[in-house]
């Protein structure tokens, strides 16, 4: 049978650019349907906005950091609007390029929110349209809990958009979408209030992670609500009344409330029952190289809910794109995979965390670590700390995880999961020599 098309693929986002333009430098003929903004989450709604955001909000501290070190004091003001401005201004530019990038390669983008009317036709506004193989990259969405008063929340969506800076912030979620929106608008001055389940923020991290990012954010003023959850939200004429249950009832009244308790993927309207792809728990079901239960139709990035992130979802596009258009089969890992929080301060991290490593290897687990002041602040008066820690595994020597809460944690995680995947051991960083004065030598200075 004939197809319009060898592939298409729905979702403009990151794994479903890399996977069109990679098909396409095969020789296949490939269209890719988008109904929002080229460019998915992380370019239009997520990590590069946020990141610029996360930029903006460092520079004041900076002001009475620069005393320490002879320069002058100076009264700074924000300008909300203009930081705001700037981001959706290159937003907007990251848009056109990614578009034009998609002409460069030579596929077809079509507006529209596409759904399915068979496993190999879709429908995209008033035309139907036919391929041999089909890729669902349709990323995820911030999901609300259904309490009273939810509906006067935001989501991190609507936090690129806000026309104001909220003098007073709730953040409810100890994720890093609230960690690093809590820190962002602290930074800024914005009063701000974080309300967590538990008793640390971002759940599944190195304890030693948790811990000293959620101090040093307590340090910089964020007012932490643990082992707290939300009843209600009620607007009051002062504002926005959050009525709190657990170990720190008294209600909060301010004027933006962020609900930021995770996100599902965003399969609302595709029709995946016409296709006989079937979902597992909210999210497409997939085997190793990302095939649905409909053998012609994949599913990459954070519809799967696999390891929801942005280089994942390309390394998936990338490598589906290989294997069935490149004669190229191969697929990638999801073990050792660096990430970071970039919160105030960062963390990052790659491969096991303490907790993690002892429960699969026992009493052979040994952990390094060190805290201490970075040298920037020898001047500066302020309470800052650094946290580095290797997780080892003694019987081999290998070093199984590599954490690390402080400035430019996340670039230099980046050299540090090269190590971990490589299969580096305790002694290959002890024969390293290290760059002084840097944070970054102390991971191979430690005893």
């Amino acid at each position: 049978m004939a197809y319009d098309y060898d592939l298409f693929v729905i979702g403009a986002g990151s794994g479903g650019l890399a996977s069109s333009k990679r098909a396409a430098s095969y020789g296949a003929k490939v269209a890719i349907a988008e109904n929002d903004l080229v460019g998915g989450t992380c370019v239009i709604r997520g990590c590069v906005p946020k990141k610029l955001m996360v930029y903006g909000s460092r520079f004041s501290h900076l002001y009475q950091d620069a005393v320490g070190y002879g320069w002058s004091e100076v009264e700074p003001s924000f300008d909300w609007h203009k930081l705001i401005d700037a981001v959706n201004t290159e937003v907007l530019r990251l848009n056109k390029l990614h578009i034009s990038f998609l002409e460069k390669a030579g596929v077809e983008l079509i507006e529209g929110y596409a759904k399915f009317i068979d496993p190999h036709t879709v429908e995209v506004g008033d035309r139907k349209i036919t391929a041999d193989k089909i890729l669902i990259a349709v990323g995820g969405k911030a999901e609300k809990i259904n309490i009273p008063g939810i509906e006067h929340s935001i989501t991190s969506r609507e936090m690129f958009h806000l026309k104001e800076q909220p003098k007073r912030m709730a953040v409810w979620g100890g994720g890093y979408i609230g960690v690093e929106f809590a820190g962002i608008l602290n930074g800024v001055g914005t009063e701000v209030t974080q309300i967590i389940r538990r008793d640390l923020i971002l759940r599944g991290f190195d304890q030693d992670i948790r811990s000293n990012i959620q101090e040093g954010m307590t340090k910089h003023g964020v007012d932490f609500r643990i082992n707290t959850n939300v009843e209600k939200i009620e607007k009051v004429e002062e504002g926005l009344k959050v009525h709190l249950t657990g170990e720190n009832a008294e209600p909060l009244i301010v004027d933006t409330f962020l609900c930021a308790t995770g996100r599902k993927p965003n399969l609302e309207g595709l029709n995946l029952e016409n296709a006989g792809v079937e979902t597992v728990s909210g999210a497409i079901a997939v085997s190793g190289n990302c095939r649905t239960t409909q053998p012609n139709i994949y599913a990459v990035g954070d519809c799967i809910d696999k390891a929801n992130l942005t280089p994942v979802a390309i390394a998936q596009g990338r490598a589906f794109a290989d294997t069935e258009f490149g004669n190229i089969p191969r697929a990638i890992s999801l073990e050792n995979i660096p990430t970071a929080v970039f919160s105030e301060p960062e963390g990052s991290t790659v491969g096991l965390t303490e907790a993690e490593a002892k429960e699969k290897f026992g009493d052979s687990i040994k952990c390094y670590r060190a805290k201490f002041r970075p040298m920037f602040h020898s001047f500066t008066g302020a309470d800052e700390k650094v946290m580095v820690k290797l997780v080892v595994e003694s019987n081999t020597d290998r070093v199984l995880g590599v954490h690390m809460v402080g400035k430019d944690a996340g670039e230099i995680i980046q050299g540090m999961a090269i190590a971990v995947n490589m299969g580096a051991t305790k002694a290959d960083f002890d024969r390293t020599i290290g760059i002084h004065p840097s944070t970054s030598e102390e991971l191979v200075t430690l005893r």
